[in-house]
């Protein structure tokens, strides 16, 4: 056998660096994203520090997802021209978490999990009959009008959108 048909060991070791470059680079885009989801848990407590992380991290997610991306997928070029189908399934398999992970840093899943009650309606205290005189309320006063929103009723969506004397607010707790 010739020089030119048996892979060198530095041939070898390249590749394998490669492999183990793609598989760092993709563990780095899925950690970034995967931790804030799952250090943030809506009905779990969190620390300050977890809560500190998460935010960093939620921050950075677009652009080192965007970066481990394009990295990835100059090394799945550089592998995909020396490798048989099945290292080719495998690389295209490897990369596709990343991809998921790139979209996923660029949206709110908290947003999908409470989706904000669009058919909201507002009644005068005396024509209702789901409110206790001992439930807590969240009230928002402004340009002389009143207004109370059941915490009970809140504890959803956490959020309550409205006018109130004539200025558009976010009522939340």
């Amino acid at each position: 056998m010739n020089s030119t048909s048996t892979p060198t060991k530095s041939y070898r070791t390249s590749r394998r660096l490669l492999w183990l470059a793609l598989f760092m680079i993709v563990v780095i885009g899925l950690t970034i994203v995967i931790t804030p989801i799952w250090l943030i848990q809506p009905f779990q407590p969190q620390t300050p520090r977890a809560l500190e992380v998460s935010y960093v991290m939620r921050r950075m997610s677009p652009i080192v997802t965007i970066i481990a991306s394009i990295a990835v997928l100059l090394v799945v070029v550089w592998l995909w021209r020396k490798s048989r189908w099945f290292g080719k399934a495998f690389a295209v398999l490897v990369t596709l978490p990343l991809f998921a992970a790139t979209w996923m840093a660029r949206q709110n899943h908290f947003e999908w999990m409470f989706r904000p009650d669009v058919n909201i309606s507002y009644a005068p205290p005396d024509t209702v009959n789901y409110i206790n005189d001992d439930d807590m309320v969240l009230s928002v006063t402004r340009s002389g009008e009143a207004v109370a929103y059941p915490v009970r009723l809140m504890a959803y969506h956490h959020l309550v959108q409205d006018v109130v004397g004539g200025t558009p607010i976010v009522a939340t707790y």
